[in-house]
């Protein structure tokens, strides 16, 4: 659990905290922090202003067919010895229904190691997997389906089934934001190991169709347990 104050660090780009249990280091990356493809291009992405962001400017997504966000921090900013996660921490305007369509990757890569996880921003999956057939049943009636839209492995009807638990998707926090798990990484924080950064992703850049409604608050650091 995340101590209930945060302090604004580097100009207002990082918000900066401790653990509640464990007393370890928790950072957040605020959109101006990181790298956001189109980000600076009015019609794809604007930057506004909400009154429940830790941040004075979050980005809202207008409309892009590649969606592509990452971020990184420096090791030695973290608690040693400690197994950390990294949330992209977001809202959804409306159903979010231009999320459902194809999942999300997203990694986490530190000391040369990389976790890798397959997300879907959609509400849950039932939606997901709704939203997903009448897409690929619009397209096959348009006749795009006549080559693959992706080549990957979850390019299929029953990515989305129940029985599936490959893909993960959003859970809502406290403060009314929405949070799903980029990846986990141990921070062993010794020797030359403190120096490297750590490394994170969430994109959707393999699938054909628009995607908007999209708010991010940052990329949030911290334990995992």
């Amino acid at each position: 659990m995340l101590a209930e104050r945060h302090v604004l660090i580097d100009r207002g780009k990082m918000s900066f905290g401790l653990d509640r249990s464990s007393g370890a280091r928790c950072y957040m990356l605020s959109p101006r922090a990181l790298s956001i493809v189109w980000g600076d291009t009015p019609q794809y992405w604007r930057w506004i202003s909400l009154p429940d962001s830790r941040f004075s400017e979050v980005a809202e997504l207008v409309n892009v067919y590649w969606l592509e966000i990452r971020g990184k921090i420096q090791r030695n900013l973290l608690s040693r010895k400690t197994t950390y996660a990294a949330y992209l921490i977001f809202k959804v305007i409306g159903n979010g229904r231009s999320f459902s369509f194809q999942p999300q990757e997203t990694s986490v890569t530190a000391t040369g190691h990389t976790n890798s996880r397959t997300v879907s921003l959609a509400p849950d999956r039932d939606s997901a997997r709704r939203n997903s057939l009448m897409f690929r049943s619009f397209l096959s009636w348009r006749g795009v389906l006549t080559l693959p839209i992706v080549e990957h492995e979850f390019d299929r009807d029953d990515y989305f089934d129940s029985k599936n638990d490959e893909i993960g998707f959003p859970s809502l926090r406290r403060d009314g934001w929405m949070e799903i798990e980029l990846g986990e990484f141990y921070n062993e924080g010794e020797n030359n190991d403190e120096n490297g950064e750590v490394e994170m992703s969430f994109m959707e850049v393999k699938g054909r169709h628009c995607k908007r409604g999209l708010i991010v608050q940052g990329i949030e650091i911290r334990p995992k347990y």
